[in-house]
């Protein structure tokens, strides 16, 4: 069987190439987009009034082109802790929060934070928790959480 080469099928024949092409360079470099890279800064919690309930505030940096999900926490300060976001006027315990791709989740009073129940211990300022944030994708990250007095305010 004799094939000629037509204009109609040289443009099939380049734009099936150029699409191969371009799609081989977007698998090569991820399209563009890198794994999410996740740092804490400020974090702290407030004194627990008492031994039955904590919050915990800090934010999450994320450097990389890729979003990802807060999706547990872990501390032996507690074996009962909860993700929550403020809607309105309104705490909702949340199953994961978004970090988003070169940007960051705030959690803090008023908004997203974290709820501790039923402390193995009330933590006093100046003593430091440790927790253990769970993410979608990234490796889990252990943050230092120094405890402040009540009052406090983070100088961002």
């Amino acid at each position: 069987m004799n094939r000629r080469t037509t204009p109609v099928n040289r443009r099939i024949a380049l734009t099936a190439a150029v699409t191969l092409t371009a799609g081989l360079a977007l698998t090569a470099c991820g399209g563009g987009d890198s794994a999410p890279q996740l740092k804490v800064s400020d974090p702290y919690m407030p004194q627990p009034v008492t031994q039955s309930m904590a919050g915990a505030y800090f934010v999450i940096k994320n450097s990389g082109g890729t979003a990802d999900k807060l999706t547990s926490v872990t501390s032996d300060l507690s074996k009962d802790i909860t993700i929550h976001k403020t809607v309105g006027n309104k705490m909702e315990q949340v199953n994961s929060l978004p970090v988003p791709a070169n940007g960051e989740l705030t959690l803090g009073p008023g908004g997203n934070h974290l709820m501790f129940m039923g402390l193995s211990k009330k933590p006093a300022e100046g003593q430091t928790v440790t927790i253990k944030l769970h993410f979608a994708t990234a490796a889990p990250i252990t943050v230092q959480v120094p405890v402040k007095a009540t009052g406090y305010t983070p100088k961002h």
